[in-house]
Formats: structure tokens, C-alpha cells, sequence
């Protein structure tokens, strides 16, 4: 009886720190505009994300309707390093917009991913 509590403790241990390293990463915890949203035209993407980033190795670029990377400003790291604000300096077209991410959090650990938008019309 002693080993099988012994097995399932080492079990149970092994568990807990494998998921903890599976959270480890920076997930979008939200975006603004939010995905699938239809807005208008924004003056700044702001991407929150569940762990600290790392600005030198993170970025966003924006697909606009005829399929172009739009011109996008600076980004910066506010509330904690856990948002990136990336300005959008020029008014955008309506349209549907797509959104790739990618970001390295201080951990080390590279995370990316898409989501998309749409901007009305006036």
C-alpha cells in the first residue's frame, strides 16, 4: 500500500509541473479591437496578453481587404509588459483586417497567432 501512494504522489507532482510549464507561455487573453469584431476605423491595436512580453522579439503586422500590410507604428509594452499597444497612424479602409501576432515572453517562451476585424463603413 505504501508504494501505490508513493506511485500516485510522484504521479500526481509530475502532473502539477508539467502543466504548470504548459501555461508558461503568453496566450491573447484579449484583444481591441476583438476578434471577429466590426468597428470603426481603429487609432490603435491593444493585444493583453497572460504573461509578461519581451518588446525586442514581439511584433504584429495587419493585413488590410486587398490583401497589403498596412503601415503600423512603434509598438510599446504598458500595463505591466502584458499589453502591446501597436498605433495605427493612418485611417483604415473598410473592409476586413487580419492580425498576425507573435511574442516572446520574458520566460523565453514564443507564442503567435491571427485574429481578424472588420471596419464599417461611415
Amino acid at each position: 500500500m505504501s508504494m501505490m501512494i508513493r506511485i500516485l504522489s510522484v504521479t500526481a507532482l509530475a502532473s502539477i509541473a508539467l502543466a504548470g510549464q504548459a501555461f508558461a507561455h503568453a496566450h491573447l487573453k484579449s484583444s481591441e479591437p476583438a476578434d471577429k469584431a466590426a468597428v470603426a476605423s481603429p487609432g490603435e491595436l491593444d493585444l493583453t496578453f497572460t504573461e509578461e512580453l519581451n518588446m525586442k522579439f514581439s511584433g504584429v503586422t495587419v493585413t488590410g481587404p486587398d490583401k497589403q500590410e498596412i503601415k503600423l507604428g512603434e509598438g510599446m509594452l504598458m500595463e505591466g509588459n502584458k499589453e502591446l499597444m501597436v498605433p495605427v497612424p493612418d485611417k483604415l479602409v473598410p473592409g476586413s483586417y487580419t492580425v498576425e501576432w507573435h511574442v516572446l515572453s520574458t520566460d523565453g517562451h514564443k507564442s503567435n497567432g491571427t485574429f481578424s476585424f472588420t471596419v464599417n463603413p461611415r
